[in-house]
Order: structure tokens, then C-alpha cells, then sequence
């Protein structure tokens, strides 16, 4: 199904205790867990390295950059734990989750502005928030995630 004006298609994942999404068109694949190399020196949010098909990529941990706590998963869960690969101005980025969840299609009039402060993460990195039955969908704006100069040291590690 084609993206329209009105529609918003998400891939959404649980982190900590919440439900997140990401525009599908942002993200470059989900992959399992692999072996992550760790990186001296890197900042604490920064897990390591992994190679994906030949290419390094670095892994960034979302609950240390959010403060979040990870979830206790059933064996089932971590069957679908894993890396989200997003692409943030040119540069490959994996991003733990703690589970996948679905692509869910949404009408941006659903979308609402961010409260100033959701379980630790500021505002600035949320595009918006749905409210759902299961409850709060937060959808990350994933450009804004790191500064231009986080950038440039995540890609000085593929090096």
C-alpha cells in the first residue's frame, strides 16, 4: 500500500515499557540480534559495531540514550528482538529494540503533538503521539535523534 498525504505507515517496536514507531520509509531493514563488537572509548549510548553484509554499522542503545530500563522478554519475545537499520543522513545506524512489533497504518490527523516529557525522552526526538487502545503509540523523528556532530563520530566508526 502506497504512502498517501493522509496516511502514515510505522514500523513499531516495543523499547522499555513503550510502544514506538518509526516511518517505514525510514527504515533500511530489522535484523536479529548479532554479535556486536564494543567500540573504546565510544559514548555511552553506543554499543559497538556489527557487520551487516560487509558493511560496519554502528549499534546504538536507545535505553541508555532515553534512560529507559529494558523489559524482562519471554523466550517467545526475544525471538523477535533485534537491530532496526535506519539511515540518518547517509549514515547506517542499528537501533536495539527490545521487540518488533507490526507495521500499522495511521491517518496523520491521529498524530498529536508530544507532551514536553514521555518516560524520560524530551520531546525534541518525537514526531508525534497516538493514541491507541493498547495505548500510546510515540512515533521518533529519527533526523533529530542525534546532532550533526554525533553523526560524524558514528560514522568515523565505520572506519
Amino acid at each position: 500500500m502506497a504512502e498517501t498525504a493522509e496516511k502514515l505507515q510505522l514500523v513499531t517496536f516495543q523499547l522499555g515499557g513503550e510502544q514506538y514507531g518509526i516511518d517505514i520509509m525510514q527504515v533500511e531493514g530489522i535484523v536479529q540480534v548479532e554479535e556486536v563488537r564494543p567500540i573504546p572509548n565510544a559514548p555511552d549510548y553506543v554499543e559497538g559495531i556489527f557487520n551487516l553484509r560487509g558493511e560496519i554499522i554502528p549499534v546504538i542503545n536507545l535505553h541508555r540514550r532515553f534512560h529507559l530500563k529494558r523489559v524482562e522478554l519471554t523466550e517467545e519475545d526475544q525471538l523477535l528482538s533485534g537491530f532496526v537499520i535506519i539511515a540518518v543522513d547517509g549514515v547506517h545506524l542499528a537501533m536495539i529494540i527490545d521487540k518488533v512489533s507490526r507495521v500499522v497504518t495511521i491517518n496523520r490527523s491521529e498524530v498529536q503533538a508530544p507532551p514536553q516529557m514521555i518516560s524520560g525522552i524530551g520531546a525534541e526526538y518525537i514526531q508525534g503521539v497516538v493514541n491507541r487502545e493498547e495505548g500510546y503509540l510515540i512515533i521518533l523523528d529519527i533526523q533529530r535523534l542525534f546532532s550533526s556532530r554525533e553523526l560524524q563520530q558514528l560514522e568515523g566508526m565505520r572506519r
